[in-house]
């Protein structure tokens, strides 16, 4: 069953709202064409979304977020890369927008719950490591493909050694390399790897126990476990622009377009 969102819950254009029973949010990014791709509207909507769960009278105690389609998230909008590609006073503001998103959902007041269906590449798989418990899917994917054009994963460079440890991370930060659920789950990058068809349903069942507990005591744990997170981000910031801004990343991306090795 589902009610009605509250005005403060209305008009996202890149992510579809449900408020489910015992205060659960389900959360979809809505974009299945592009694969759930990033641009600039879906990190300035996701940013302002989670700062409004679990404020200023929001009903909800806990978020689970999935992706239409095929995919959980295939990353950056490639066409915004070629966009940004060679103007690094354009991409410093950019970078510190996609870092204030996913810093969004580690901070935001309640639980995050990832449920991750499909594609997870690039900053798919960053947007995993920022939410609090992830599930996959068995059909799910990840990958940081950022080194494929020319970039480094900053948010999962600097929060993946916390999440699945320092070694983990370099297999997949360097490697750009593809792993399966069961990796992932190995990996610690997910807690649990369900059926797709039971996927949400079980991330759902997690939200729902998360919500039942004390409100006060879940957001104090959660902000004490996700303290000092900011440590790392501009150096990361400078290192990912100067990048943005090489021969080597414009070729790529430009390949890519063009579907090109």
């Amino acid at each position: 069953m589902t009610a009605v969102l509250p005005d403060h819950l209305q008009g996202y254009q890149r992510f579809r709202l449900e408020s489910l029973e015992a205060g659960v949010l389900l959360v979809t990014m809505s974009r299945p064409e592009k694969l759930n791709a990033m641009d600039q509207q879906w990190f300035a909507e996701l940013t302002r979304l989670m700062r409004s769960v679990g404020k200023d009278g929001d009903p909800h105690r806990a978020v689970v977020l999935t992706g239409e389609g095929r995919a959980f998230s295939a990353g950056g909008d490639i066409d915004m890369f070629h966009g940004l590609a060679g103007d690094v006073q354009l991409v410093r503001p950019h970078l510190l927008r996609v870092y204030e998103a996913f810093h969004a959902v580690e901070k935001c007041a309640v639980p995050v719950i990832g449920a991750v269906n499909g594609i997870a590449f690039g900053g798919g798989s960053e947007l995993t490591l920022a939410c609090d418990v992830a599930y996959a899917a068995e059909s799910a994917r990840f990958s940081f493909k950022e080194a494929s054009v020319g970039l480094m994963p900053g948010y999962g460079i600097v929060r993946g050694p916390d999440v699945i440890g320092r070694t983990w991370t370099r297999y997949l930060a360097l490697s750009g390399r593809v792993v399966d659920a069961a990796k992932a789950l190995e990996m610690g990058l997910v807690a649990e790897v369900h059926a797709d068809d039971r996927l949400v349903d079980a991330a759902v069942e997690l939200a729902t126990e998360m919500a039942g507990n004390s409100p006060l005591a879940v957001q104090v744990g959660k902000a004490f476990l996700n303290r000092g997170t900011e440590v790392g981000y501009p150096e990361s910031v400078e290192a990912i622009a100067l990048l943005f801004g090489t021969p080597e990343h414009r070729d790529a991306v430009a390949a890519f377009r063009a579907r090109r090795t």
